[in-house]
């Protein structure tokens, strides 16, 4: 592996160098104070703030001289609906041996087509044991832990899912989905947080657990969203129509309700302000170089991760390159704190799905070569893993992995997260990693593949499916 990493290192050409030195600090700075400044109210998706965020990347690609990836220039439009969740005379009780749990609509998340009518319906637990069992559930409002919640459940009559992560804002937020997305239908999910939710849910074992939960229609409404989409052509006559993916994601949570006091707006300055100024910056840095990288790379800014990695989602359904000639994805996130829960995390890099593919050996040369050190994070590899924007790509069979500096901080979807407490020297080092583990996938003859572990299964499969795959 030691001699492997050195070979990758020392592919990186010296006439990169120049390319790397120019990632600056005061850029970085610059640019993030504007992306998470209290104009922009927070970059909910949808809202005005985010469109003026698109604007801005895309006028940056545009100096840059990169060339336009989008359907309409630098923007890959699409056309999302807006679900707005009826909350008067909502009602939502569980109950079972006599404790019962009460939650007002601005104490979770709705998600549903259709209205809903359900008095003292039969509760099932869903855990791993019992996920095979569907006649369990059927005709029946199912609970389960958040991240179990991607199993199919279209036959229960409601899906309930505990999220331990407390809830970024206190109010019953609209759904954004694609229409073309089998993901807008399904039984209707109420996503719980709390102590409170979290104690039934612990407690709930046995027989005899009812639901009584009434939800009117929902309003619906279309909104266009956008990516932002730059490419830089490869060199290579061979090679060009092959990509590598520098991706982040660009929105953020807006803001509190109007009811709130003090400071109501979600600067999102590290998440994920500071991905986004990175691929703005690395991407400005290696549109100078005289002679571009073997393949193409594509410089992509996410809508909606917040909602449910709903930008990637529809890059992944509609991309500019296709999958199967698409080498790598390397997403960013929360790049610019260092002032980590467990500890300072300056001059280092983590990556969710770590062990999943060998794009770690090329970040790790990448590291190597510019001084960086790969912090092995382990459990919070695996946690974050389907996270973040990497996912969708993942599980279409892109080998896709995220790179994080801290993965917890004190500020984490809070509206204390702003730019004045990033330390920028910090990730204009990082990014200089970045930059150089983008270069040696572009460059390399050999490409990342998925691993045998048992975790990367399902993505071994996808790539596997798919047709004419380029590598």
């Amino acid at each position: 592996m030691l001699l492997r990493l050195l070979c990758f290192a020392l592919a990186l050409s010296p006439a990169y160098q120049p390319a790397l030195d120019s990632i600056s600090a005061d850029a970085l700075r610059g640019d993030l104070s504007f992306l998470s400044s209290d104009v922009l109210e927070g970059r909910d998706t949808p809202s005005r703030g985010l469109e003026i965020a698109s604007e801005f990347i895309a006028s940056e690609f545009r100096k840059a001289g990169l060339q336009p990836g989008g359907n309409y220039g630098y923007f890959q439009a699409a056309d999302f609906l807006v679900r707005t969740p009826t909350v008067e005379g909502f009602t939502f009780e569980l109950s079972h041996n006599g404790r019962t749990l009460r939650l007002s609509s601005d104490e979770m998340t709705i998600q549903a087509a259709s209205a809903v009518d359900l008095l003292r319906a039969p509760l099932v637990r869903l855990d791993a044991e019992n996920t095979d069992k569907p006649d369990e559930w059927a005709n029946r409002v199912v609970i389960t832990l958040r991240a179990r919640g991607r199993h199919q459940l279209e036959r229960a009559a409601a899906v309930i899912l505990l999220d331990r992560r407390p809830a970024p804002n206190a109010e019953a937020r609209p759904q954004l989905l694609d229409p073309a997305s089998p993901e807008t239908a399904g039984p209707p999910r109420f996503i719980i947080h709390g102590p409170a939710a979290e104690k039934f849910f612990d407690s709930l074992h046995g027989a005899g657990a009812v639901a009584s939960i009434h939800l009117g229609k929902p309003r619906e409404q279309h909104v266009p969203l956008r990516n932002v989409v730059a490419i830089l052509p490869g060199s290579d006559a061979r090679l060009k129509d092959t990509c590598v993916i520098l991706s982040a994601h660009y929105d953020h949570l807006g803001m509190k309700p109007l009811s709130a006091t003090g400071d109501r707006i979600y600067n999102g300055a590290n998440d994920n302000g500071s991905g986004t100024v990175s691929v703005i910056e690395i991407a400005a840095a290696l549109s100078k170089l005289k002679t571009h990288p073997r393949r193409s790379i594509v410089f992509v800014t996410f809508f909606g991760e917040e909602e449910g990695l709903l930008g990637s989602g529809y890059y992944a359904r509609h991309p500019v390159f296709p999958l199967a000639n698409t080498v790598a994805n390397l997403n960013l996130e929360q790049l610019g704190r260092t002032d980590a829960k467990d500890g300072p995390r300056v001059n280092t890099l983590s990556m969710t799905g770590e062990a999943y593919s060998d794009i770690t050996s090329f970040v790790e040369a990448a590291g190597q070569a510019t001084g960086i050190k790969v912090r092995r994070s382990g459990a919070n590899s695996e946690m974050f893993f389907s996270a973040s924007d990497n996912y969708p790509l993942a599980k279409a069979g892109v080998p896709s992995e995220t790179l994080v500096v801290a993965f917890d901080y004190s500020d984490y979807h809070a509206v204390g997260d702003e730019w004045n407490k990033i330390d920028y020297d910090n990730m204009a080092r990082v990014d200089r990693t970045v930059a150089a583990a983008t270069l040696l996938l572009a460059d390399s003859e050999t490409t990342p593949h998925w691993s045998e572990s048992s975790g990367a299964a399902s993505f071994r499969k996808a790539r596997s499916a798919q047709p004419g795959s380029r590598q």
